[in-house]
């Protein structure tokens, strides 16, 4: 069975059966996979707890679909081609059937360890095929993978480690991030200071250098994985256990732990990616993010190999050795759909075209945006330059939440609009409401984005919080999952996402809450009180700007930005540092306390002459002195 909709009449009429007769729909498309024993129930929702369970009592497991059944018909295909941080260093190649070993010869080794199934495993390592492996090894024994970004600082990590209280950490010496060197084992080292839940933790080696080492704790991959069987059962798993835990930033301080399970998690995953992509038999897909965000779980691991396809790793940067590296990889491997962020592309007009004009680029089928919307120079750039006019460019949108790709065009056989994501995939009812939670019905028009019924990926729950996940998506408006972000939608049904309207920045398409950093910097010692808002920033979409209150006006302004950054550094990791700090004498609040971000906002955007009304204010005077020192 193919999943594919092959043309825009296919999936107008798709899209129509799945919202008259959902249920149906979906259990068709599950038939596609392999089951232990099917489902009695397809679905079983409510939007007010929250609670929403898919193909229950069903059992499974992921890897089964990932890998066993593959290796009967497509055992010698490649399934994950690794290309080195280093361009002379040989890519490695592993078949189906040799993944397949690799899994149950990692599985086996957790399982000696003493993992069982519901165990929580943190993963915190750089983009090498063991990292795939560990995922699908905690999958194929039903622990719970937490893969936390090898960016993060040690006090981010002890953080998730603790939430989620894993008892073991797979990590590696260190990584190459482009000319970068990084320690990680020295970081888990310093986490695992503030956890007492870890056990055990296993150490591949990347990079060969001297690290700390623990005795009975401690243990080298290399002396445990190879020696393994390279035969595990896979786990019986019901279809709504947990298969992972992916930590995402809100607009309150703490991290959430989102849920996903495993039956509509898989079902979901595999479903979009071969419609978004339209992958064919014998292509090679590369997505270029990170295994630590949901792009990587369900777009590098779980959705290509479900559909048996051959999915391509990075482990370094697209700018190193030069910024024609992404280029030259797809010519080198003739890469079929190619699937990255706005932010590179940007990063990568701004080098001009001359490193893009070398390679042959004509082996490319679908290009794809993801992490936030796209603007129209950088869509323009990426139509022209990379896809030569031709390559149809889908634009995805979605979240960690959400599990796989809601709205997006599929491969060539939607219309494409610059900036507009465009219609939903089959099965994704979304809507948007004023601020009352009126759903507006009429096209050309501007509202909240929510969907009003569930998908098979629907995050669960917040680890630990379930009270924490129904009040941040489902208390907003009723019997709807509130997105957090604006949209816009067309004459034509098409949607445009306009960004967040909650206490979120989307830096580099990574959201990060304004009080997550703004607890970092007041972790400074000098730092009273601190408010961060997003401006518009040429590469990154949004920069980070802080405006901070000292205890006194600092004698030396550099220094005092440095120790500032260095502290967001420490508690949460390079990619949340602040692009530019102001430092003021008081903020903007009302007489309630309430810090009257708007006007910040507008000040950092460069629009002082649109701040509004001010009088209500506790101190309109503060107002003046933000405009004039604005940096």
């Amino acid at each position: 069975m193919d999943l594919r909709i092959k043309s825009f009449e296919e999936y107008q009429a798709k899209y129509k059966q799945s919202v008259d007769q959902p249920e149906q729909f979906w259990s068709e498309v599950a038939d596609h996979y392999q089951w232990q024993s099917p489902w009695g129930q397809v679905l079983d929702w409510n939007f007010k707890e929250p609670n929403v369970k898919w193909f229950l009592n069903a059992k499974l497991n992921i890897t089964e679909n990932c890998l066993d059944r593959h290796v009967e018909t497509r055992g010698d295909q490649t399934a994950i081609l690794w290309e080195s941080n280093f361009p002379d260093r040989d890519n490695i190649r592993l078949s189906y059937t040799q993944l397949h070993a690799e899994v149950c010869r990692a599985a086996n080794a957790l399982k000696s360890m003493g993992v069982k199934k519901g165990d929580r495993i943190c993963l915190y390592m750089p983009m090498i095929p063991e990292l795939a492996i560990s995922v699908l090894a905690c999958a194929r024994i039903g622990a719970i993978h937490s893969v936390v970004f090898a960016g993060f600082s040690a006090q981010a990590l002890a953080d998730r480690i603790n939430d989620a209280t894993c008892n073991v950490v797979i990590t590696s010496d260190g990584l190459y991030r482009g000319a970068k060197q990084v320690g990680l084992k020295s970081i888990v080292d310093e986490a695992l200071q503030q956890c007492d839940s870890i056990e055990h933790v296993l150490v591949k080696k990347c990079t060969g250098e001297d690290i700390g080492w623990s005795e009975g704790r401690d243990q080298w991959w290399d002396d445990i994985v190879p020696q393994q069987s390279a035969t595990c059962a896979a786990e019986v798993m019901d279809s709504e256990d947990p298969l992972f835990i992916l930590y995402t930033s809100g607009s309150t301080g703490k991290p959430k732990g989102v849920v996903h399970t495993c039956g509509g998690y898989m079902v979901y995953a595999g479903y979009s990616f071969a419609n978004v992509f339209q992958y064919e038999e014998g292509d090679i897909y590369w997505c270029t993010a990170d295994i630590g965000w949901i792009t990587g779980h369900s777009y590098i691991i779980y959705g290509p190999l479900l559909n048996g396809a051959t999915t391509m790793m990075f482990e370094g940067v697209p700018t190193w050795p030069d910024a024609g590296r992404f280029w030259q990889i797809v010519e080198k491997h003739k890469v079929n759909q190619f699937y990255t962020a706005p932010t590179a592309i940007r990063a990568l007009m701004s080098c001009g075209n001359d490193v893009v004009t070398p390679y042959d680029l004509s082996s490319l089928k679908v290009l794809g945006t993801v992490g936030e919307p796209i603007n129209q120079e950088a869509w323009d750039w990426y139509k022209q330059m990379i896809g030569k006019g031709t390559v149809p460019i889908v634009d995805t949108w979605w979240q960690t939440e959400t599990g796989g790709i809601m709205i997006s065009g599929l491969g060539g056989h939607s219309p494409q609009q610059a900036t507009f994501a465009g219609y939903p995939l089959p099965g994704i009812q979304p809507c948007l409401v004023d601020t009352e939670g009126n759903e507006i019905t009429e096209n050309g028009v501007e509202g909240l984005l929510c969907m009003k019924f569930p998908w098979p990926s629907i995050l669960r729950t917040t680890y630990g919080d379930h009270e924490r996940c129904r009040i941040t998506y489902f208390s907003h408006y009723n019997d709807m999952y509130f997105t957090g972000d604006g949209a816009r939608r067309d004459e034509n049904g098409m949607y445009r996402i306009i960004g967040r309207v909650d206490d979120v920045i989307n830096v580099s398409g990574h959201r990060f809450g304004t009080a997550e950093i703004e607890n970092a910097i007041n972790e400074s010692e000098y730092v009273v009180e601190s408010a961060v808002v997003g401006y518009p920033h040429d590469i990154k979409g949004q920069g980070i700007y802080a405006y901070v209150i000292q205890e006194k006006a600092p004698d030396d302004l550099e220094a005092a930005k440095k120790e500032i950054i260095a502290t967001v550094v420490k508690e949460i990791g390079p990619i949340a540092k602040p692009d530019k700090i102001q430092f003021v004498s008081g903020l903007p609040k009302t007489r309630s306390g309430k810090i009257m971000r708007r006007i910040l906002r507008k000040v950092a955007e460069g629009e002082p002459d649109k701040l509004g009304d001010t009088s209500t204010l506790l101190d309109p005077s503060v107002v003046d002195e933000i405009v004039g020192g604005a940096v």
